[in-house]
């Protein structure tokens, strides 16, 4: 039997190339646009919820560590919380309320009007992650979210980013790219452009009053 491996790999890098690009070049306002009110949010004392299932719990516990810790440069500790890390309250609140309720019930609790709660989705149609955006909005947290084209949480978000249709494993991949350069621009206007939150930070201020 022939050995198409070399061909299966050479397939996967161009496929990931293009969507990459492709998703840059189009979504790159929108990028630079939730960076700005995520670094607005943070500047304002405020914090990041992030929430997914599966490979996107995973990148939503990924890019916490990243602003708690660091990404690309040495700064100060970011507030942000995964909501899928804690186990516990994830069993409870799945046992005693159900599913759906698993990172609604936490925004709940521990989301404060001004802060924000990125939703990862693939698909875009899960009941766990619509209830998260739509207590994000009830409580008055900038709800965004990374996600399909096809799905339907226009209705439920402040902000979408759109990910290209394509087979899953290369949307995660595309993913974990648009959460890298999402916390790379974060950092950027936090610390090294933070003259461009001005208009930012005054909106929320004459919002709040």
């Amino acid at each position: 039997m022939h050995d198409t491996a070399l061909e299966i790999i050479k397939r996967h890098a161009h496929d990931g190339a293009r969507l990459r690009e492709e998703f840059f070049l189009s979504q790159g306002d929108d990028l630079r646009h939730i960076a700005l009110r995520t670094a607005a949010c943070l500047a304002a004392g405020g914090k990041i919820l992030l929430c997914g299932n599966g490979p996107s719990a995973a990148l939503a516990q990924h890019m916490a560590a990243e602003f708690v810790n660091r990404f690309a440069m040495d700064r100060p500790a970011l507030p942000a919380l995964a909501l899928s890390a804690d186990s516990t309250s994830l069993t409870a609140i799945g046992g005693d309320l159900d599913f759906s309720q698993i990172f609604s019930r936490q925004v709940e609790a521990l989301g404060r009007p001004g802060d924000m709660l990125l939703a990862i989705t693939a698909s875009g149609h899960t009941a766990n992650i619509i209830a998260a955006l739509e207590a994000a909005r009830r409580g008055a947290l900038l709800a965004v979210s990374l996600c399909s084209p096809e799905s339907d949480l226009n209705r439920h978000c402040d902000v979408v980013i759109e990910t290209p249709q394509a087979e899953p494993a290369l949307v995660h991949e595309l993913h974990l790219a648009a959460g890298h350069m999402f916390c790379r621009l974060t950092d950027y206007y936090l610390f090294e452009n933070a003259v461009a939150l001005t208009p930012y930070l005054q909106s929320r201020h004459t919002t709040e009053v």
